[in-house]
C-alpha cells in the first residue's frame, strides 16, 4: 500500500493569489472564494474540517457544515454532548478547514468559539427537515448504542408521536461560531510552490502577510 501512496501524485495549476488583488477584509476574500467552490462543487462547497482539543490538548477532527458568515465569525451546528461539543465547551477554541479541490483553494481558519444566541439556533432548527429535527433529538450523539436499529426504531417512533406537532429545538442542540484571529488562503501552484496569504488580527485591524509554501 505505500507504494501506491508513493506513487500517487498531485498536479497543481498555476492560477495566482496576489497581494495586490485580494480583499483587505478576509470575510469579503473567503465570501469571494466559496462563491466560486459552489459554482464548481456545490454540494460540498460548504463541509470543513473542524478541529478541537480537549482541555490537556488531545486534538481531534472531524468534517461538518459551514451553516453561516455571520458577525465575521463561522456558524456551525451540534449536539452539545458530542465530543466536539464537550471539547469546544471545556477548551473554546478550534480551526476550520475548508479545501476546494475542483478550483485547488485552501482555507484555514484558527480563533475562538462561542456558542450562538438561543434564538438563532431556534432559527435555523426550524429550518431542518423533520427528519433531522428528529435525529438531533432521539441521538446520543458520540455515545456507545447497541446497534443501527435501536437508532431507527427510536427515529421512526418520535416521528410517529410528532406526525401533526411542531418539533421544538432540544436544549442540548444548538450553534457554535468561531470567532477568528487567523485566516489562511492556499492557492495551488506548480512545482509546489503554492500561494500561501496569512490574515492576523491584530490591534482591531487585519495584517496580511505572505507564507513560504
Amino acid at each position: 500500500m505505500s507504494q501506491e501512496i508513493l506513487g500517487l501524485q498531485y498536479h497543481s495549476g498555476d492560477k495566482p493569489l496576489d497581494e495586490t488583488e485580494i480583499a483587505t477584509n478576509p470575510f469579503i476574500q473567503f465570501e469571494k472564494w466559496f462563491k466560486e467552490a459552489v459554482k464548481s462543487e456545490a454540494d460540498k462547497a460548504n463541509a470543513l474540517v473542524l478541529s478541537t482539543a480537549t482541555k490537556d490538548g488531545k486534538p481531534s477532527a472531524r468534517v461538518v457544515l459551514l451553516k453561516g458568515v455571520e458577525h465575521e465569525s463561522f456558524v456551525f451546528y451540534t449536539n452539545y454532548d458530542s465530543r466536539k461539543g464537550k471539547e469546544l465547551i471545556e477548551n473554546p477554541f478550534a480551526a476550520m478547514t475548508f479545501f476546494w479541490s475542483s478550483i485547488e483553494k485552501q482555507v484555514r481558519i484558527e480563533g475562538k468559539v462561542e456558542k450562538v444566541s438561543p434564538s438563532e439556533s431556534d432559527e435555523y432548527f426550524k429550518r431542518r427537515a423533520k427528519g433531522s429535527q428528529a435525529g438531533a433529538w432521539i441521538s446520543p450523539q458520540s455515545s456507545v448504542i447497541p446497534g443501527r436499529e435501536m437508532l431507527e426504531q427510536k427515529h421512526h417512533n418520535f416521528i410517529i408521536e410528532h406526525e401533526n406537532k411542531e418539533i421544538q429545538r432540544p436544549l442540548f442542540w444548538g450553534g457554535f461560531a468561531v470567532i477568528p484571529s487567523r485566516i489562511e488562503f492556499w492557492q495551488g501552484r506548480a512545482s509546489r510552490l503554492h500561494d500561501r496569504i496569512l490574515y492576523t488580527f491584530e490591534n482591531d485591524n487585519w495584517k496580511i502577510e505572505r507564507l513560504a509554501p
